[in-house]
This record gives structure tokens, sequence and C-alpha cells, in this order.
């Protein structure tokens, strides 16, 4: 391949797969893309968000040159991957809650999903749930609020410790919990604040190294080197820290990502 891999998110939380992505194949040509003019997603009507999804991506692959897409959103993977793959040629692959390894690996048959309010409720969560975990009991709980939080982060500020904790609370109800799937790529990006929230000892599992292994298997991937290598696209680029937060993976400030007028009301 001669051209980046595209990494596509709401905002930030995509960062989080770009570690696991430089992990599994160092030295791969990668750009980014975030639709954080939007943000957050999960509190979006459906139909609008698959539109504004499909009109981001082929935006950013067509100003990428991209070779292959990259879905680091489970909202984003959840919702509109079927009309991604229908409307792209490049290979598009998805993000999915890691409930099948959270159910392999837990000891006490109880575990959490911590998600956005659409990955909880969406009928493609409560498949993979029907499917791996019908003998395990699988707390949901939406977290819309820590999305911001993880953008705070990587723009330099200090988590709200209130914040998390509120949103975490629900979990700890449960006292045989001792696994939580983190089904929201931003969710990572906090990892170190969730576990000192925690009372008890707790895994936290996640999806960035299964979305690299599958990026390997798809992709031969270019030299990072090569021209667009490290480049970054957003549909607001001037938001407070997110040129801080790309830098520090390696991306270049980022440019603006052109949507069509039809979403400027909801922006």
């Amino acid at each position: 391949m001669t051209a980046p891999i595209l990494i596509f998110d709401s905002g930030v939380g995509g960062l989080s797969v770009v570690g696991a992505l430089r992990a599994r194949l160092p030295g791969a040509a990668l750009a980014y893309v975030c639709d954080n003019a939007a943000l957050p997603y999960g509190t979006k009507p459906d139909a609008w968000l698959v539109a504004r999804i499909v009109a981001a991506c082929r935006a950013a692959v067509a100003a990428s040159g991209a070779c292959a897409l990259v879905v680091a959103c489970n909202t984003a993977s959840t919702l509109a991957l079927q009309a991604l793959r229908e409307s792209l040629t490049v290979p598009v692959i998805g993000t999915v809650p890691a409930i099948k390894p959270a159910a392999q690996l837990l000891r006490s048959g109880v575990f959490g999903l911590l998600a956005t309010s659409a990955t909880v409720s969406r009928p493609y969560t409560q498949r993979l749930i029907g499917e791996f975990a019908t003998h395990c009991t699988v707390i949901r709980l939406a977290a819309d609020p820590l999305v911001a939080q993880a953008e705070r982060v990587l723009a330099g500020r200090a988590p709200d410790e209130a914040v998390i904790a509120a949103s975490l609370a629900p979990l700890w109800e449960a006292p045989d919990l001792d696994t939580v799937v983190l089904g929201c790529t931003h969710f990572p990006l906090l990892r170190e604040t969730l576990a000192a929230q925690a009372p008890r000892d707790v895994r936290w599992i996640d999806s960035g190294d299964a979305i690299a292994r599958r990026v390997a298997q798809v992709v031969t991937p270019a030299p990072c080197n090569m021209p667009g290598a490290g480049e970054s696209w957003a549909s607001a680029p001037h938001r407070p820290g997110l040129a801080r937060a790309l830098a520090e993976y390696g991306f270049s400030a980022p440019r603006a990502l052109s949507l069509p007028d039809v979403f400027s009301d909801r922006a």
C-alpha cells in the first residue's frame, strides 16, 4: 500500500486505538480525523448520525487518500458500519465492544459495560451479549460525561473527579463485579483515573488490540515517512487543546474537514 491508514472518531478517543496500532504495526503510516463539532455522538438522533458519519468519512478518505478506514468509535461502528462499507471503496474496520473477551476472562460471572447511551442501548450490543455472554450478568451503564472528561485530559486539563465518580457509582452496587468493558474508545484514555476510583481490584478491558490485530490482517501498511502520514483533520479544528492532543500522538495540527451545509445547524 502507498497510502495511510485513516483513523476516525467523534473526538480524540480514537487516539487510544492509535496507540494499539502503533504497538502492533510500528512504522505504519497513519492519519487521523475527528468529527468533534458533533461531539458527543452518543446523544444524537440515529438517522442524522448515520448521514453525518458517512459524510465525514467520505470527505476524510478523499482528503487523505487513505488505503483503509478504521472506525475507532463504538457508537459509529454499532450504528453506521454497514452504511460506510456500502459508501466507501476502501476496507472499513469497525470497533466492537469487548464483550466476548470479558465473558471469557471474568471470574465472578458479573461484568460491567461502560459506554455511551447509544452503544449501551443499541440492538447490536444486545446481540453481542446474547451470542457471547448469556451465562453472565452484564451491567450496562451509560457514561456519556466521561467522553468530555477524556477530551479534557488530552487537552492538558485535570479530570473532574466528581463527574467520574458519579458516572461510575452504579457499577459498584454489584458486589461481585470484577471486570469492566470500556465500550467507548475515549474511556481507555482515562484508565488510570477510572482504576483509582474503583473501590476494589477491577479488570478493565478495551478493544484497542483487537482492532489493531484486524487491521494487520486486512492492510499491508505503508511506511510512516510517506507523504500524508501524520496528517489530521477535524470538523472543529480550532477547539482548545485539540492540536496539543494530536501532537502527543505524532499528528500535525488539524485541518478543517469540510462537510455538507445540511449539517451546520446540528454541529
